[in-house]
C-alpha cells in the first residue's frame, strides 16, 4: 500500500521577494513613469499645474469663451464697473470688455512665451552642447555669452525692441536673444560634465562620432536641468513682454495684451482701478503657477536633491 504523496506547497512569505524584483524590473524598464508618479505626488507641482492649466484654456479657448469683440470700440459702455451691464470684468475707457481683452491677451502672452522657449530650447542647446563638448569653441563661445549676461535682461530687451521698433515678432525675437546665453550656460555646464563619464569614454573609444555622441549619450542626460531652466523661462518671457508692452515696446496697440492693457489703464487708477487690477492678477497667477511648474520639476529631476531627500 502506498503511502500519502507528499505535495510541496510554497510558502506565502516567498511571494514577497518575487514580487520585489517583479515591481524593481518594473521599474527599471519604466523610469519615466516613476518620473510621472513623483511629478504628480508632488504639490507644489500640481498647484502650478492646476494655475497653468486655467490660463492655458482660457487663451486656447479664447474664441470659445467669449464672444465680444477685444478690440471693438463701444464709448456708451465706457468705464463700467465689473459685473454691471452684464460686463464681468467691467469695461475700459473705449467700452472694451476687459474680459475678452484680458482672455485674448493670454493667447498671446503664451503665445510669446511659447516662441521664446522653443527657441532657447533649440539654440540655447546648441550654443551650450557645442561650449561644453568642443573645448576650442568654448571659451569663444563663452566670452560672448558673458558679455551679453553682463547686462540685465530687460534693459537689454527695452535696448533691442528700441532699435528694432515694437512689434510682436521683435519683442519675441528680442526676449530671445536676452535669454539664450543663459540657457547655453545651463546646458554647457552638464555637456562638461557628461562627456568625462565612461560611458561617453567608452563610445570615443568605440569610434563613434562627435554628433552621435552629442546626440545618442549626452544631450538626453542633460535634458533634465534644461526642462527645469525652460519653465522658469517661459514666467521670464509672458513677465518680461508685460513689461515691454507696458513700455510701448510689445505689440501694438490695439492688440491686446496685459502690458498694454494695464498701461491704458494706470491714467484712470482712480476712477476705473479695474482696467490695470484684472490683467496684473492674472499676470500674477500666470507667473506664480510657471514658477510653481518650475520648482516641482527641479525637485523631482534635480537628482542632486533626490540624494538629499
Amino acid at each position: 500500500m502506498n503511502g500519502p504523496e507528499l505535495v510541496a506547497v510554497r510558502p506565502a512569505a516567498d511571494d514577497a521577494p518575487l514580487e520585489e524584483e517583479f515591481e524593481v524590473a518594473a521599474k527599471r524598464q519604466a523610469p519615466w513613469r516613476m518620473t510621472v508618479r513623483r511629478l504628480f505626488r508632488h504639490r507644489l507641482f500640481l498647484m502650478g499645474l492646476c494655475l497653468c492649466s486655467i490660463i492655458l484654456l482660457a487663451g486656447v479657448f479664447a474664441q470659445l469663451i467669449t464672444t465680444a469683440d477685444p478690440v471693438r470700440l463701444a464709448m456708451r459702455w465706457r468705464f463700467r464697473a465689473p459685473g454691471v451691464d452684464g460686463f464681468v470684468f467691467g469695461t475700459d475707457n473705449f467700452g472694451r470688455s476687459l474680459w475678452a481683452r484680458v482672455v485674448f491677451g493670454a493667447q498671446l502672452s503664451l503665445y510669446i512665451g511659447f516662441s521664446v522657449v522653443l527657441l532657447n530650447a533649440v539654440f540655447g542647446t546648441l550654443i551650450g552642447a557645442a561650449a561644453g563638448y568642443f573645448r576650442k569653441l568654448d571659451n569663444a563661445l563663452m566670452r560672448v555669452n558673458d558679455a551679453m549676461m553682463a547686462f540685465p535682461a530687460i534693459l537689454l530687451a527695452i535696448a533691442i525692441t528700441a532699435v528694432l521698433g515694437a512689434s510682436t515678432f521683435n519683442a519675441i525675437l528680442a526676449l530671445s536673444i536676452v535669454y539664450i546665453p543663459r540657457t547655453a550656460r545651463i546646458v554647457r555646464a552638464s555637456v562638461i560634465v557628461l562627456r568625462e563619464m565612461e560611458y561617453v569614454q567608452a563610445a570615443v573609444a568605440a569610434g563613434a562620432g562627435h554628433w552621435r555622441i552629442l546626440r545618442r549619450h549626452i544631450l538626453p542626460n542633460a535634458m533634465a536641468p534644461l526642462i527645469v531652466q525652460l519653465s522658469f523661462l517661459f514666467a521670464y518671457a509672458v513677465l518680461s513682454e508685460a513689461t515691454l508692452s507696458f513700455l510701448g515696446l510689445g505689440a501694438v496697440p490695439p492688440t491686446p495684451t496685459w502690458g498694454n492693457i494695464m498701461a491704458e489703464g494706470r491714467q484712470y487708477l482712480v476712477e476705473a482701478p479695474w482696467i490695470i487690477t484684472i490683467p496684473g492678477i492674472a499676470l500674477m497667477i500666470t507667473v506664480m503657477g510657471l514658477n510653481l511648474l518650475g520648482d516641482g520639476l527641479r525637485d523631482v529631476l534635480d537628482p542632486r536633491l533626490r540624494i538629499q531627500q
